[in-house]
């Protein structure tokens, strides 16, 4: 039996900065994953994504040209390899930094294979057995397949696989209406496949205000997606060009199917049963404010604990327990504004309440919003689609949340996000002198006409 101080379980955005930290304070730490360091971010998710969003906008901004005076003769042609290609070394330079990075350290020991536990302390890999007074889980989540009928029939993608795609679909069929399912939606469609997305719920990206979500579909629309919302009895069949999908009173001949139906944690296959770690019904971890589980020693981080679906969510539960453990502190989940980004184009900056929350939540509130096209940047660049949106609590005068949805939107939100941790209160950011010509520089402007609104 090896022993540590630590054991790490799982790669991803908070297990190696977590085990640095840890290393540098003199412990002796095992780092356990089972295939790629860097977990879903850099192998499977934002990084890889983003690199093929990029390739998709380059694209729809040459075949754009002509109405900026950009003449580009003849038919803008993708080459699927070379985009694959340029994601994958996005990829690989990232995960080969982490590879030097960590398995440079003295006290570190990186171990790759399929961790279980054994006991609340003990932990098994490639048939030796490691023990530690703490043990951390950063194990993540993977797609998960709904039982629909016919699915188990045909050759699906998720959002892993269809990563690895360098061939162009003939016409993708995205099954929901979330955020990874519309972001591959809108790439492929620029890339030049059809595509037509399908979503069991009554609108997409479900979790936003309805203005919002109406936004979304319009943008997709004009962009020639179909968007099949309130799709009941979603199911497949193979046939001579690929599948026929069935989507209410709608059947579409696809080439390719991506399952884009939500994420399901990695946790079925540790062992928790013999280490006594409580799971909740899905299957995420449960642990108190301070990321610990209900077995003394063991913490859940990241993805599996369900309290963020983020790289940026992630690597905070790594700065909340590294600041607990090992400098005294006492940080806690429940401190977090929850923040995020929808990498549509153009992007949704979230932060905060949605309106709809706030009206619930029975506080007396105030609204404002302004469409894109009366901000000056995005005029100039000939990008008006989308609008922003704040929320604000009438007695407090604070800022609750904030939608911002359209060129830059995803940089935007963060002024916004940093006045919330701050708990500045709005009146105050009314007298910031922005730079012009900005899109944050109609942030004074957009609070400035907050109204009340009935709750």
């Amino acid at each position: 039996m090896k022993n540590f101080d630590a054991i790490v379980i799982g790669a991803g955005q908070a297990g190696p900065s977590l085990a640095a930290r840890m290393v540098e304070k003199g412990m002796k730490v095992a780092l356990i994953e089972r295939k790629f360091l860097g977990g879903t971010c850099v192998n499977a998710g934002c990084m890889p994504t983003k690199t093929l969003v990029a390739s998709a906008r380059a694209a729809h901004v040459a075949r754009s040209g002509a109405a900026y005076g950009v003449n580009i003769p003849g038919e803008i042609a993708i080459d699927m390899k070379v985009v694959r290609a340029r994601a994958e070394t996005v990829t690989m330079n990232a995960r080969n930094g982490l590879i030097g990075w960590l398995t440079g350290m003295d006290g570190m020991s990186v171990i790759y294979g399929h961790a279980r536990f054994e006991d609340p302390k003990t932990i098994s890999v490639n048939g030796e057995t490691l023990t530690a007074p703490r043990i951390f889980l950063n194990v993540g989540a993977r797609p998960v397949i709904p039982d629909l009928p016919g699915i188990h029939d045909i050759d699906y993608l998720t959002s892993t696989s269809i990563i690895q795609l360098d061939t162009l679909p003939r016409h993708l069929a995205v099954i929901g209406g979330s955020y990874i399912g519309l972001e591959f939606a809108q790439m492929y469609r620029r890339f030049g496949a059809e595509v037509s997305v399908i979503e069991h719920g009554p609108k997409l990206a479900s979790r936003e205000d309805e203005d919002i979500s109406d936004a979304i579909a319009e943008i997709l629309r004009a962009e020639d997606i179909g968007v099949h919302t309130d799709a009941g009895n979603i199911a497949f069949a193979g046939n001579g060009s690929g599948v026929s999908v069935t989507a209410g009173s709608a059947t579409i001949d696809a080439s390719h199917v991506l399952i884009a139906t939500g994420r399901t944690p990695n946790t079925d296959d540790l062992g928790l049963d013999a280490a006594g770690v409580i799971t909740d019904k899905r299957g995420f971890i449960t642990v108190d404010d301070r990321l610990a589980t209900n077995v003394e020693g063991i913490f859940a981080l990241g993805d599996c604990n369900g309290h963020g679906a983020f790289t940026h969510t992630s690597y905070n539960d790594f700065e909340i327990a590294a600041a607990n453990l090992l400098d005294g502190d006492d940080r806690k989940v429940s401190s977090r504004i929850p923040a995020y980004a929808l990498y549509i184009d153009p992007p949704l900056g979230r932060v905060g309440m949605t309106e709809k929350q706030a009206r619930q939540s029975g506080r007396n509130i105030m609204v404002s919003t302004r469409p894109m096209s009366r901000v000056g940047r995005a005029n100039e660049r000939g990008e008006t689609k989308g609008f922003m949106k704040v929320i604000a609590d009438a007695e407090t005068k604070k800022i609750l949340g904030a939608a911002i949805l359209g060129i830059e939107g995803d940089e935007v939100i963060h002024g916004l996000i940093d006045a919330m941790n701050a708990g500045t209160t709005y009146p105050a950011l009314q007298w910031s002198v922005p730079i012009h010509p900005t899109v944050s520089e109609l942030i004074p402007t957009l609070l400035g006409d907050l109204k009340p609104v009935q709750p």
